[in-house]
Order: C-alpha cells, then structure tokens, then sequence
C-alpha cells in the first residue's frame, strides 16, 4: 500500500510547483504559507523581476544581487490574513536575512521548512530570537508519486 503524503511534504511540493514559474536565472526557489493547521493556503510566490518589468533578472551575473523579488517576499506580499493567524511556511531555499525579517513582519510565524540549504547565520539568529522554529523537510517526490504511475 502507498503511504499518502503528509501535510508538510504536500505544501513543499506546492513550493516547488511555484518555483517553476520563477523567472531568476541563477535559482528558481518558490514558497507557500499556510495556516498552521495545514487546512488553508494563505499565499504563494516564486522568486522574479517585478510585476509589469521584464520576465529576466536585472543583474543576472551578480550573485545576490540579480535584481528579483525573493519567493518569500513575494509570498508575504500577497498574504493578507491577519498577523495573529498562526502561520507555517515552505521554502524551497533557506531563507536570506531579509526575508526573514519580512515573514518575521508578518506576523503568526510558528513554523519555517526549507529545502536546499542557503543557511545564513544571520537569518537563523533572527528565527531564533523570535522563537519561530526552522527545520529542513527532506521529501523524495519520487516516491510521493510513485502511486500515480501506476
């Protein structure tokens, strides 16, 4: 019997989704939140140029620097629910210290996940200092769906 995916593989492999619309060329990374309950998305996002600019980074060779809206601002950007709603994000990347910061703005953040490590000690001492807890999710998706190749 195939075993059904859990709530936090669910949701990072609905972050992964969005990282494939991402437009950056150096790292499609993509990002969901949910509530903390697992039975609501409140946003979503990827990483790229701005609404309306060219689907292309600014500075593609500048390595931090390329220009793009990072996945997690993105999310933030778009979420508009209450800043005292209980609040669990996926990230296909670890998040930068500016974007820990923003999710830490936006308020009702329990629980980080993350993918790929990017850790920055930086970001890891803001999570810390507010209490939201940050864990890497390890999912093999080939396994997630093997039952639909069936």
């Amino acid at each position: 019997m195939n075993r059904r995916p859990s709530f936090q593989e669910s949701y990072m492999l609905l972050a992964m989704i969005m990282s494939l619309r991402s437009t950056c060329s150096r790292r499609q990374v993509g990002c969901a939140i949910t509530s903390s309950d697992y039975r609501r998305v409140l946003s979503v996002g990827y990483n790229g140029n701005a609404a309306g600019l060219p689907n292309q980074c600014d500075n593609p060779d500048e390595s931090g620097g390329c220009g793009c809206i990072h996945a997690e601002e993105n999310a933030v950007i778009s979420c508009s629910e209450s800043r005292v709603t209980k609040k669990v994000v996926f990230s296909t990347v670890y998040p930068c210290r500016a974007c820990a910061k923003r999710l830490v703005q936006l308020g009702g953040v329990v629980q980080v996940y993350y993918l790929d490590d990017y850790h920055d000690e930086k970001a890891a001492t803001v999570f810390q200092t507010v209490g939201i807890k940050v864990d890497h999710l390890d999912i093999q998706t080939n396994i997630l769906f093997q039952k639909w190749k069936k």
